[in-house]
């Protein structure tokens, strides 16, 4: 029996000579080998000018033109940036005057605080979890619960509360501690916590109104620094939910308050791309005159490769 269906004839096809294409790839964007003794500034030059090769560097450059202008440079992240060692190199973009916040999720304030106290931190949580020890450490909520108490007594907010206290208890590690360096440097530290995410928060002597009105404290300071984002730039590093709503609301209350605030640079890093960083940080702020960046990777590898690219150019 015949076919009743034809085969689509394209013999008559039309063709254009790749001469005139315009293509995407250009063999003048590519990387060139590495040469063994180089500095680490020409080994950014040798990454291709192609797709993260290219926002890594207009990453470096957003944050060294930032710096030297005397700019805003707001570093916003997770607890577990502290759980991947990143303390050293945050502190020393810190005292280099490279950042000039710093913020955080309720997490981040336990590992700071561990990490000073005893230069260990982050439990085994599935070891834990069955026999509900998990979370019960008395030194971690005693000493955060009480920072809590003092921001309530001293009306300040919970980053400088924890901060004052680790230098007041004269903490064994506490020149590795965010926020006992923000307080050194007179560096603004802010906390935003959710009440119940936090492992302190299941102990009987956490005062939840003091938390939350510090935590309050925190994010009117965070808005305030904000508002001077005018040609800055602001990173979140592995916070998929706090810290992207956090700026989300400071950024619109800034705006609807008058200030100025249309071209700046916001920078995402984390090992996976999550939703609310990708439209509260990187594409709904910077509409108009603004840039997002969102690279992928892991904190261990990306912010010491950003630091050093930074530090070169300064």
């Amino acid at each position: 029996m015949k076919d009743p269906f034809k085969p689509l004839d394209y013999s008559k096809l039309t063709t254009y000579s790749i001469k005139g294409r315009h293509s995407k790839v250009d063999i003048k964007d590519f990387s060139t080998p590495w040469e063994k003794g180089n500095r680490f500034s020409a080994f950014l030059d040798t990454l291709p000018s192609i797709l993260a090769g290219n926002d890594l560097c207009c990453v470096i450059n957003a944050i060294s033109c930032a710096a030297k202008n005397k700019k805003q440079v707001c570093f916003a992240m997770g607890g577990h940036v502290i759980k991947t060692g990143m303390s050293p190199i945050i502190i020393d973009l810190m005292k280099k005057n490279i950042f000039t916040l710093l913020s955080m999720n309720g997490s981040g304030i336990i590992h700071d605080l561990e990490i000073a106290m005893v230069g260990r931190t982050s439990e085994d949580v599935a070891q834990s979890l069955g026999n509900g020890s998990f979370g019960m450490a008395k030194e971690t909520s005693n000493l955060l619960n009480q920072a809590i108490k003092n921001a309530k007594n001293k009306s300040i907010g919970l980053g400088k509360a924890v901060g004052d206290m680790i230098l007041k208890e004269n903490l064994t590690y506490k020149h590795l501690s965010l926020t006992a360096e923000g307080c050194a440097l007179n560096i603004p530290v802010t906390v935003h916590v959710a009440i119940g995410t936090d492992i302190i928060h299941m102990h009987p002597d956490f005062d939840a109104a003091a938390c939350g009105a510090a935590s309050h404290y925190d994010f009117k300071l965070f808005a305030s620094q904000i508002t001077d984002l005018e040609k800055g730039v602001f990173i979140n590093a592995g916070s998929a939910v706090i810290m992207p709503e956090v700026f989300l609301k400071a950024v619109t209350l800034v705006r609807n308050l008058g200030s100025t605030l249309d071209d700046f640079t916001t920078i995402n890093l984390d090992f996976i791309r999550h939703y609310r960083p990708m439209t509260n940080v990187v594409n709904r702020p910077t509409l108009g005159k603004g840039k997002g960046y969102s690279l992928v990777g892991h904190h261990e590898i990306l912010i010491p490769l950003i630091a050093a690219g930074v530090i070169e150019s300064l």
